[in-house]
């Protein structure tokens, strides 16, 4: 059984005439799950990759309302011995304002788009209660 990317692979030899190479061949093979990922979440997975944070630096970021196009600004890249690493510097935010060392549940950034769309007929069914069976259309 092949899989996608292989898949995509022999496209590739056969569509150029010559094998590319891994690099090239390892962009063009995004996994299914980034594919399904909106900008926003895929801009935290690729952060959490860049800067080398765990699930709960990303969440705490995020919580804290930090852009993750912007955390290579205020990361220390040892040229600035007076700033603090992003790890440590989002964690002493995060104390700072909610009073916590960390969430108190953690979830990756690549499940909070389906913990979303699970969260939104829930949503939908408190709404629909609150305002009774009027349809939304307020008859009485």
């Amino acid at each position: 059984m092949l899989t996608d990317c292989s898949q995509r692979q022999d496209t590739c030899r056969r569509s150029y005439g010559r094998q590319i190479s891994w690099f090239v061949w390892k962009s063009l093979c995004v996994e299914k799950s980034q594919k399904a990922l909106p900008p926003e979440v895929r801009a935290w997975v690729e952060a959490r990759k860049h800067h080398r944070l765990s699930h709960t630096q990303v969440q705490m970021a995020c919580e804290l309302g930090l852009n993750p196009g912007k955390l290579g600004k205020i990361s220390n890249h040892r040229q600035e011995p007076w700033k603090a690493p992003l790890p440590q510097f989002i964690e002493h935010l995060y104390l700072k304002r909610f009073g916590r060392e960390q969430p108190g549940v953690v979830t990756p950034a690549e499940k909070w788009e389906r913990s979303a769309a699970a969260r939104k007929p829930a949503r939908n069914a408190v709404a629909t209660n609150a305002r009774g069976d009027q349809g939304g259309l307020g008859l009485p």
